[in-house]
């Protein structure tokens, strides 16, 4: 609820970015809870910060050098100790399964922290790809 809250959790934010942009899966997930949920843009569910790692370390592996941008952030705390993001990124450099660059697409984030002790984590954080305007898909 204060502005010094806000701006850790914006530099948590930035921190995950910058990691995954290079594709670091330990360091996209030190600032998760260790039994946080956590739920991709393929709908895979995974639990606890060790499962996570791993996963996304696969992810990371078969994905190429992609470039990761936040595009836009908002902060809004549910209480002192709990706040909800919304993050919009842009990934641009994947690699489809046939070998294929794909053109750059957006995923929309919604991510729970918990403030614990002093620092806060992520508890929880769903990804979804953003659908392009005129497209079908469901």
């Amino acid at each position: 609820m204060s502005r010094i809250d806000e701006e850790a959790i914006r530099r948590i934010i930035v921190e995950m970015t910058e990691a995954s942009s290079k594709n670091d899966a330990r360091a996209v997930t030190r600032m998760y809870a260790e039994d946080a949920d956590f739920v991709t843009g393929r709908g895979e569910r995974l639990t606890g910060s060790a499962e996570m790692e791993q996963r996304l370390a696969a992810i990371f592996a078969t994905r190429g050098a992609v470039t990761v941008k936040t595009l836009g952030v908002t902060v809004r705390f549910i209480r002192p100790d709990v706040a909800i993001a919304h993050v919009t990124n842009e990934l641009s450099g994947l690699i489809s399964a046939d070998g294929q660059r794909q053109p750059a697409q957006q995923e929309l984030s919604i991510r729970v922290f918990t403030k614990e002790e002093g620092t806060w984590r992520v508890a929880a954080f769903h990804n979804t790809l953003v659908r392009r305007s005129g497209s079908n898909q469901g």
